[in-house]
């Protein structure tokens, strides 16, 4: 059996998690628990491309507040 990930002709969805993770998804898997369709059954391509325009940064919602967080806990420097 071929990987269901790589097939060019297949029908795929993008698919977002609470930590504004992206995944690309056969469409003809259910969506897993966590995980919600921002494009449904598209091609291969398209959801790669929206996935590279999208998600330009690759840390979780979680640390990148974190990190925000400790930013303004930090004292300002004269």
């Amino acid at each position: 059996m071929s990987n269901p990930f790589e097939d060019e002709d297949a029908r795929y969805h993008v698919l977002i998690n609470a930590e504004e993770q992206y995944s690309l998804w056969p469409a003809f898997a259910e969506i897993p628990a966590g995980w919600s369709a921002v494009i449904e059954n598209s091609s291969r391509q398209d959801c790669l491309d929206h996935i590279e325009e999208t998600w330009t940064d690759m840390r979780p919602k979680s640390l990148v507040l974190n990190m925000a967080a400790a930013a303004d806990a930090r004292p300002a420097q004269a």
